[in-house]
């Protein structure tokens, strides 16, 4: 069966429409009117292997934070979407990545139980125009809807860029196991017999 979902999500604040295939190629299409965030979401897919659509208007003149906040909310809904019971999943996924000096090792356990801890500190409180607090309350929307439980750990790095690129793309790897399917196990991945 095909992994797909579409989620719309309208509030005072935004207007959000996203489109995922969980078993893609990887292709991209985001305009959220955040450059750097839309890099960030492409590299998701790329590495993620998801086959993406994200589509945002929001209340920037305010700043970035609604904005991130409910694409990272709405990309989660159509992961939790698409993954319906979560039969047959890998579960947990895991990658240590290195981008130039920055080294991420993630973990991701979508077992239905949100959490966020990201230990990533930046050395500058922007990146051009994006705030790097963002990067957080990206993955906090999305652990919050998708029922993720998601870790990363900046190990060193000193380029703001590098350390946020190698968080998605650590993220996205970890995600790409944990959503793939396990012949071994075909039915509920707990020993409980049942998620969250």
């Amino acid at each position: 069966m095909p992994r797909t979902a579409t989620i719309s999500r309208t509030t005072r604040e935004t207007d959000v429409r996203v489109a995922l295939d969980l078993d893609g190629t990887g292709r991209a299409q985001v305009a959220t009117g955040l450059g750097f965030f839309d890099h960030m979401l492409v590299l998701l897919a790329g590495h993620g292997l998801f086959d993406l659509e994200i589509s945002c208007t929001g209340d920037l003149q305010v700043d970035g934070h609604h904005t991130v906040e409910d694409v990272g909310r709405s990309l989660g809904a159509a992961f939790a979407t698409t993954l319906g019971e979560r039969r047959g999943i890998r579960r947990y996924g895991h990658c240590v990545l290195p981008m130039d000096e920055a080294l991420v090792t993630a973990a991701v356990d979508l077992g239905g139980r949100a959490a966020c801890v990201l230990s990533v500190s930046y050395p500058v409180p922007a990146i051009g125009a994006f705030d790097t607090q963002l990067v957080e309350v990206f993955w906090e929307g999305f652990a919050a809807t998708a029922g993720a439980n998601i870790h990363a750990i900046l190990h060193h790095g000193h380029n703001a860029h590098h350390i946020a690129e190698a968080v998605f793309k650590s993220l996205a790897r970890s995600l790409r196991d944990a959503v793939e399917i396990d012949p071994r196990q075909p039915g509920i991945p707990s020993t409980k017999g049942w998620l969250a």
